[in-house]
């Protein structure tokens, strides 16, 4: 074995060594407690984040429903995903129903929010935060038929966090029919997908909601847009047992660490997303152990001169 290529492995064995030992330093945080609809929590500030990445990052967020992490992982494809790619076993939804789960994935809060219904929120989240960085972005709803805000079944506004926010239907909320074209085109920096209420497991079995991963996820493996460095993480919004036990894919090339029994939520997944793309973290975010260890990338061998 060449000298150059021992080097390479031993570097990657020594990454895999130091994550595997690191503390599990993620905190799980309490929920505000429940506010009346019309008085929302204050809104969340950005914490202070070092020098922006590049705006050439892509991340791919992926929410499906109700299924505790032993029920998730016994579909066929995504046992397939956790074996060849990353999985988060110790990761926990932060709140139930669903709701308060897709806000606190998109601004660090729950608001305290403890239902379904409609809120009216101030504007902001991980949504204007793109536009302001000046990064594109784009929200697929699966059996959007209508308006963000106006659309019938298997629609569901409460897996839509991005019109709460402001109240407004911003124009990256779109039917999930645009998403195929977008992907063999200009793939935005930030692609978040919901699947309709079969899709994602809500309403149909595990086996629905699978053969839909099963579809969808290739094309956007097949994006030279993650294929370059980028980033699908898979959640479900919340578990089945008292635990809120859920699985999470982390899934990038050159996967390093394949578990990891850190404590992680929903805002450690939000805290990934906004360190990758160079923005501030949003409410809890900002306290939450982004998944480090499971975005580490074997290095690439170089080759030997002469």
């Amino acid at each position: 074995m060449s000298r150059g290529v021992k080097s390479s492995l031993a570097l990657a064995l020594a990454l895999a060594t130091l994550t595997a030992c690191g503390p599990a330093t993620a905190t799980r945080l309490p929920s505000p407690s429940p506010t009346s609809h019309s008085r929302p929590a204050p809104t969340p500030s950005p914490s202070p984040f070092p020098t922006p990445k590049p705006n050439t990052a892509h991340v791919f967020v992926i929410v499906m429903e109700n299924r505790s992490y032993s029920q998730a992982i016994a579909g066929t494809y995504v046992a397939q995903l956790a074996t060849k790619y990353a999985i988060a076993t110790n990761y926990h939804g932060v709140s139930h129903p669903s709701l308060p789960n897709y806000l606190a994935l998109t601004s660090g809060s729950t608001w305290g929010i403890a239902d379904d219904a409609w809120h009216a929120l101030p504007a902001g989240g991980i949504g204007a935060q793109l536009t302001n960085a000046g990064l594109t972005w784009r929200a697929y709803m699966d059996g959007m038929s209508g308006t963000c805000k106006a659309s019938g079944y298997p629609y569901a506004l409460k897996h839509d966090p991005f019109p709460y926010y402001g109240s407004d239907c911003p124009t990256q909320v779109v039917p999930f029919s645009q998403f195929q074209q977008d992907m063999a085109g200009a793939v935005p920096n930030f692609v978040w997908i919901t699947p309709d209420l079969c899709h994602d497991g809500h309403d149909c079995s595990t086996q629905a909601a699978d053969a839909w991963l099963q579809q969808t996820v290739p094309i956007i493996l097949g994006t030279q847009a993650w294929k370059d460095g980028g980033l699908l993480l898979i959640t479900w919004d919340e578990g089945e047992d008292s635990a809120n036990h859920v699985l999470t894919l982390v899934i990038h090339p050159g996967t390093l660490i394949h578990t990891s029994d850190r404590a992680y939520d929903h805002y450690s997944l939000l805290a990934s997303v906004e360190d990758r793309l160079g923005l501030p973290r949003l409410g809890q975010a900002g306290k939450a152990t982004a998944m480090d260890d499971l975005t580490l990338t074997m290095p690439k061998l170089m080759p030997l001169s002469g």
